[in-house]
């Protein structure tokens, strides 16, 4: 029933993670997508070195998908510093390496540096390059955590959605998804604003930019949607071809409210079953071209 856009997963267990117990297995979490009805999950490695004590290989996530055909689809995952950060690094080369050997995509980029940064510029300009569309985290300024950095309205990321006009941008995290609505005062960029949504920047740049998509997942991209119900309808429905499900399950036992929101509006007819079979599992297979072989 589902494809989920954005998971995680180690081989082996790893050291906590900020204090938690952090990623699962391949089998464990296996185990949740066939109880929630996940038939497929991307996995996005953790290379950039400010998101975790574990930093992975894309080989690793190459390795997991081949032991479980059908199961995983592999990002690769490109820090815009490597080899020796510089906006000139020829990252088009490593990109279209990872391409050829089944990655689909490159995320989740969570290196903090600004979207405008040279570097990033040319991560994003590879990728555009190579066919490959971009999940990133963001972040609301350099040092905080992880992620892109960019500013409240977000207009770094507008910036990059002009330059890049045919790389798909996966939006993703408290910092984007906050953007749903419009806020004034204490900056909501750091955690979750709750109440009703009058609409705000991300509905304004899916309208303008085609190329910008909307990671559904974690904390972030389900109190999006459930903090306004009736925003939430108006908004799934507009951009039924452009938004995706997914869970960000970064600890075993993390929560997937998502699911039980989705599948309460299709029943009561919120969501029409062509919009949510799209947000559901379609706009990833068209997206990352799953059909194609």
């Amino acid at each position: 029933m589902f494809i989920d856009i954005h998971a995680h997963l180690v081989e082996e267990p790893v050291c906590p993670r900020f204090g938690k117990p952090a990623f699962a297995t391949p089998g464990y979490l296996l185990k949740r997508h066939d109880a929630l009805g996940i038939e497929k999950a991307v996995i996005l490695p953790l290379v950039n070195v400010e998101t975790s004590i574990c930093c992975q290989s894309n080989e690793e996530a190459l390795r997991i998908a081949r032991k479980h055909p059908g199961r995983f689809i592999p990002f690769c995952n490109i820090d815009p510093r490597m080899n020796g950060n510089s906006y000139r690094t020829n990252l088009l080369e490593v990109m279209l390496h990872y391409r050829d050997k089944g990655c689909k995509g490159i995320g989740e980029v969570c290196a903090n540096l600004r979207f405008l940064d040279p570097k990033v510029q040319n991560l994003f300009g590879s990728a555009e390059r190579a066919g490959l569309p971009v999940l990133f985290h963001i972040s609301p300024f350099e040092g905080y955590s992880y992620g892109l950095v960019d500013d409240a309205g977000l207009p770094g990321l507008e910036e990059c959605l002009r330059r890049f006009p045919t790389l798909p941008f996966l939006g993703h995290s408290q910092a984007f998804w906050c953007e749903i609505g419009t806020y004034s005062g204490s900056d909501p960029r750091f955690g979750y604003p709750k109440g009703a949504v009058t609409e705000g920047r991300i509905a304004k740049l899916m309208r303008t930019y085609g190329n910008l998509y909307g990671d559904l997942s974690a904390g972030s991209g389900s109190n999006a949607l459930t903090r306004d119900r009736g925003y939430a309808v108006k908004f799934l429905n507009e951009f039924q071809d452009r938004l995706l499900f997914g869970t960000d399950i970064c600890a075993p036992d993390t929560p997937t409210p998502l699911v039980d929101f989705l599948l309460e509006l299709r029943a009561d007819g919120s969501l029409p079953e062509d919009a949510f079979q799209k947000i559901a599992h379609l706009n990833a297979r068209k997206l990352l071209k799953l059909d194609e072989g």
